[in-house]
């Protein structure tokens, strides 16, 4: 697959993500259908959010497409090991819920070809990939700035809304958890 070829968002986030590859596709083609059903722009701030369901190779996808990331506070991680991707936008919580249809309910895809996959991915029509729901939801509270405060044991500054008090002392989690296990 020549990747000059490619659209052009599409090869912004292959950079992003460093290669070409079926997870890749299937973020792409998921913040592409969410952009498009949503009317939405790439986030400049928080006005649209992206909660993903997984750590894979989509969600680079998902996070170059959307400009939804941790820093900005509009990008959510559920670790439910789902190709899901649930976008919204704000104020509305007007959103879409986009599901990779399990493998006997799609085109299966060719047996260690990857190209092949990426292909069929990126060019197989929507319904026949995804299941995609509109729907509204509770949106996440927006980003907020906490104090920081220092941890007792190892000195290193920690969000105060992480902290853990342990007898007398306020500790980041992971030396609370080394002071109460050992």
């Amino acid at each position: 697959m020549d990747p000059e070829s490619l659209p052009a968002d599409l090869q912004e986030a292959i950079r992003f993500h460093g290669h070409l590859c079926p997870g890749l596709s299937i973020g792409y083609r998921a913040a592409r259908i969410a952009l498009e059903r949503l009317a939405a722009a790439r986030a400049e701030d928080e006005e649209l959010i992206a909660i993903v369901e997984n750590d894979s190779c989509s969600v680079d996808a998902v996070q170059w497409m959307t400009g939804c990331t941790f820093g900005k506070g509009n990008f959510f991680f559920r670790d439910h090991g789902k190709q899901v991707f649930t976008f919204a936008v704000r104020p509305s919580g007007r959103a879409v819920r986009i599901a990779l249809k399990p493998r006997p309910n799609r085109p299966p895809l060719p047996e260690g070809n990857r190209d092949a996959a990426v292909e069929q991915m990126l060019h197989a029509p929507a319904e026949d990939l995804f299941t995609v729901e509109e729907c509204t939801i509770t949106l996440p509270a927006k980003a907020s700035i906490h104090e920081s405060l220092i941890c007792e044991r190892c000195g290193e500054a920690v969000v105060a809304t992480r902290t853990e008090t342990v007898g007398a002392k306020v500790l980041c989690a992971p030396c609370a958890h080394k002071l109460r296990n050992g």
